[in-house]
């Protein structure tokens, strides 16, 4: 089943980098300076095909401007910085559901964007299947940014900075919805989180506390694993997580882009790095604490109150603090 541009939407530490040399496939010499992407230590493979679109510093930047500028919303109130908050993960925090145009709301709580180069498909129900794509769900949805692809096109280049931006980045001052989402790729590739305590601890360059140890052990005895996979904290899969449906909302899931009845009410797993700062939780933000989801999930996984607790210690040692308080992904720099 193919996906509709505007189903469902969801609004989407740089490492030590280097610059390369190399060249585009017609042999030219590339338009910016080319960064190496570096793949934490002990992580699977990227997903992302960084040949279609090798992520440079030029490229990077005119990603961020373009991730912080409400001009590419309608009424240039809603960036897509305005749903994915740096200081949450970039999440939406402390909102169920974000704010969109005309006072309207998303209908499904906004993911938190990091580790991206290892996700296949985007939005709660998988429907985007390239980051590349992402952009344009939000950007046209009515409820969300509002506008047109035409009409961004056209802001972005009557302003006297964009084209010299393009030009830098990929090499001509004309604006193409290509290279726009492109851009955007790259500074969203850069979103690594991989410098929580939980990472130092498996790099030996720290040490859980007697409950952050207990928990950890926990999380892996209650099979917890299965799903929130290390090192990325997810599997990518979908699955229904015993939620009864929203009778409001009446949303089925991952069955609305499949048709297929066993995908009923199955969302994506999401990853539990920084889980302790994106809340509310789940498809729909219904819970506002680790507390109301480890007691949801008390009906498949017995847990008693100290193991509650444990957990949350575990969980909050997932927390990266280098990544939502760095410099380089914040508007201001």
């Amino acid at each position: 089943m193919t996906w509709p541009l505007n189903i469902q939407r969801g609004c989407l530490a740089i490492l030590a980098v280097m610059v390369l040399t190399s060249c585009n496939r017609d042999g030219s010499d590339p338009a910016g300076e080319r960064i190496a992407f570096s793949v934490p230590d002990g992580w699977p493979a990227p997903v992302y095909d960084f040949a279609s679109n090798p992520v440079t510093r030029q490229g990077f930047e005119l990603g961020k401007r373009l991730f912080f500028d409400g001009r590419l919303s309608l009424d240039g109130n809603f960036p897509c910085g305005s749903c994915h908050q740096p200081f949450a993960a970039f999440a939406n925090f402390d909102h169920a559901f974000s704010h969109g145009f005309n006072n309207q709301f998303t209908t499904r709580n906004a993911p938190a964007l990091y580790n991206l180069a290892w996700l296949k498909e985007f939005h709660h129900d998988g429907a985007i299947p390239n980051l590349d794509l992402q952009p344009l769900a939000p950007i046209t949805a009515p409820n969300e940014m509002a506008e047109t692809l035409p009409g961004v096109l056209e802001k972005l280049q009557a302003d006297p900075d964009y084209p010299k931006l393009f030009k830098a980045a990929f090499g001509s001052e004309e604006i193409t919805v290509q290279n726009m989402t492109k851009a955007l790729s790259q500074f969203e590739l850069m979103l690594i989180s991989d410098n929580s305590k939980y990472d130092r601890v498996m790099r030996g360059t720290a040490t859980f506390d007697v409950n952050e140890a207990a928990g950890y052990e926990l999380f892996k005895a209650k099979q917890c694993t299965n799903c929130h996979t290390e090192p990325l904290f997810t599997n990518n899969s979908f699955e229904d997580d015993g939620l009864p449906i929203d009778p409001v909302r009446k949303d089925s899931g991952r069955m609305r882009i499949t048709g297929r009845q066993e995908d009923y009410l199955k969302f994506k797993v999401p990853s539990l790095r920084n889980v302790a700062v994106t809340f509310p939780y789940m498809h729909d933000g219904r819970f506002n604490s680790l507390a109301e989801v480890l007691e949801h999930y008390d009906k498949k996984i017995p847990l008693s109150q100290g193991e509650r607790g444990l957990l949350t210690a575990f969980f909050r040692a997932l927390t990266d603090s280098a990544f939502i308080s760095n410099p380089l992904f914040s508007p201001q720099q």
